[in-house]
């Protein structure tokens, strides 16, 4: 029976420190307990525990670290299961999945929250070409911050976006989930990932009916103006 890859799983270095580990595992526990009724999954809760139960302890971890094959290959792209290459989806889907990756790393490692344009490249799976306007568009909105290295922090506008849209887009909610999990087998396009509608990155505001409706209230008024001059 094959072991698990523990590290692919928590989404952290196979030398990350035990502060690490502890500071992830809190964060996937609180988000996969089966008592979280929106995001809870028993079988990854299960295999959360078995994760920290061996990284945490170090005469384990040695003996699970000697049998890993070294030569594991990466954890499959984003764009295999998400799609960031269609003309007007693509961009949008390019947003969300630069501010997924940065969301989860601030949150597991909030003592270095920077992830270098290179990691993003690799990590969506596209060249970097792609990403030149997605970048310029989130810093121009705030959502992320760039350094003069080309790495990229998620800021405190972006966490209130990933946090108040997580449940109202569901790209965002699929990118973060697979954030702390293998890629699915199966890939599917982004608009297959939910039954929903697809919400665009920015949502239109809320009292843009009404103008219509006062619209057509004024012509009701005029049309009446119409016939009382008759």
């Amino acid at each position: 029976m094959d072991v698990p890859n523990y590290y692919e799983f928590l989404q952290i270095s196979p030398n990350a420190e035990a502060e690490t580990i502890h500071r992830v595992y809190k964060f996937l526990a609180a988000r996969l307990h089966p008592d979280n009724p929106e995001t809870g999954d028993a079988d990854k809760f299960f295999l959360l525990k078995e994760a920290y139960d061996v990284l945490s302890h170090p005469t384990r971890r040695a003996k699970y670290d000697a049998g890993q094959d070294k030569d594991v290959p990466p954890p499959d792209p984003l764009s295999d299961s998400i799609d960031f290459m269609d003309q007007l989806d693509g961009e949008l889907n390019r947003r969300l999945g630069v501010l997924a990756l940065l969301y989860i790393q601030r949150r597991t490692n909030p003592t270095h929250p920077e992830v270098s344009l290179a990691e993003i490249e690799l990590k969506m799976g596209f060249p970097r070409d792609y990403l030149e306007f997605t970048m310029w568009y989130l810093q121009k909105k705030t959502y992320i911050t760039g350094a003069d290295n080309a790495r990229y922090t998620l800021s405190a506008e972006g966490v209130d976006f990933v946090e108040l849209q997580r449940s109202n887009i569901p790209v965002l909610n699929k990118l973060l989930t697979s954030g702390s999990e293998p890629a699915s087998a199966t890939p599917k396009r982004a608009s297959e990932s939910s039954g929903e509608r697809r919400k665009p990155i920015i949502v239109p505001h809320p009292e843009a009916p009404l103008v219509e409706r006062r619209v057509n209230t004024r012509d009701r008024r005029a049309s009446s103006t119409d016939r009382r001059g008759k």
